[in-house]
């Protein structure tokens, strides 16, 4: 593997905190620094990438934390097109979005990799919710600024969701027409695993245990006056784990991918979090989305069925899926063999003309 280097950047001016009316305006910060203070990004760095630490708020107040990718030989005379990217569900920037995030800058193009609400070095209290409201306000936000940089074009402006963010990017999407083009990798529909299981094994009977079991656990929370948590991947293997969960494993608990920020290396999402998830369904818009959407998934991840029924609902002969041979469902978290980024490069040139 490459040594990891710490990469320079140009200064940019500030755009700060404004009042309208007395209340406070929407407001999009850039902290400048020539590098990223204790750099913890877990892949390996390209020198030629410039990047910096960015905040911006989203809808509901909350300020987001983010890393701004910029193309080598950058202009800022110029219109870039640019992608906000998120994912994987419980996952941080320095992980695999911000993989993602460097090479479509690679590639040319303006990028921003960001945490969600409630985590990383993002803010929100409590600690580690998920809701599929707020995380799809996450994406909007992202699309808010980086359509104010004066040197992105903001009627070229795209996402990626990846694992369950690529749920939640969808859902943004159908929303959001400022989007005007969406590419998910290896994703999950957060709301369908947290109501039926995976592949639907849960019939209602079940739902109802299980919601009975989350309502339990909010008393307890109530009582002990804090929230308890899920936990994330297990640090030790039994030896008749699925193999998708030593798949997954062998990306958080490793050198590969561990980060001491991420949901999914250490303790995971509050347990309560699945109610929001299970009450909501995430994608019951989707067939309205007018706007480019390409499905990425990975013929042997045993989350293929979320993307390949994602894309039955979706219309207009500017939908694409495409499943990746051999590769499992972690393999397009950063298996650059297997990631298709010539793919998405072209998809993103050809609908953010």
């Amino acid at each position: 593997m490459k040594k990891k280097l710490i990469v320079g950047f140009v200064l940019f001016s500030i755009l700060g905190t404004g009042v309208i009316n007395g209340q406070e305006s929407t407001n999009v910060k850039i902290t400048t620094m020539s590098k990223l203070a204790n750099d913890t990004r877990v892949f390996v760095i390209d020198p030629e990438i410039s990047v910096q630490g960015v905040r911006f708020k989203n809808r509901f107040g909350i300020e987001l934390a983010g890393h701004l990718y910029l193309p080598k030989n950058f202009d800022a005379s110029k219109k870039y097109a640019a992608i906000a990217v998120c994912g994987p569900f419980g996952a941080v920037k320095e992980q695999v979005s911000g993989l993602y995030a460097q090479e479509m800058a690679r590639r040319g193009f303006v990028t921003v990799a960001f945490d969600p609400s409630f985590t990383g070095e993002s803010e929100g209290s409590p600690r580690y919710v998920a809701s599929p409201d707020i995380n799809t306000e996450d994406f909007s936000a992202a699309v808010d600024f980086l359509s104010l940089l004066d040197f992105v074009d903001p009627d070229r402006v795209g996402i990626i969701g990846i694992c369950g963010w690529g749920g939640l990017a969808l859902n943004a999407a159908a929303i959001d027409t400022r989007i005007k083009t969406t590419v998910t990798s290896t994703m999950y529909d957060m709301s369908r695993v947290n109501a039926n299981g995976y592949f639907d094994a849960m019939d209602d009977d079940a739902r109802y245990e299980l919601k009975q079991q989350l309502n339990a656990q909010r008393i307890e929370d109530a009582r002990n006056g804090r929230y308890a948590l899920a936990g994330g991947v297990t640090d030790v293997l039994p030896d008749d784990a699925p193999w998708f969960v030593k798949d997954y494993h062998a990306y958080y608990k490793t050198k590969r991918g561990y980060h001491k920020r991420s949901l999914n290396s250490n303790g995971g999402w509050n347990k309560t979090s699945a109610l929001s998830f299970i009450n909501t369904p995430q994608l019951a818009y989707s067939d309205e989305i007018r706007s480019a959407v390409l499905l990425i998934h990975g013929e042997k991840a045993h989350s293929r069925y979320f993307s390949e029924d994602a894309f039955k609902k979706l219309k207009g002969d500017n939908k694409e899926l495409s499943i990746i041979p051999g590769a499992t469902h972690v393999d397009l978290y950063d298996n650059f063999e297997k990631i298709p980024f010539d793919k998405l490069e072209k998809f993103f040139e050809k609908n953010l003309k």
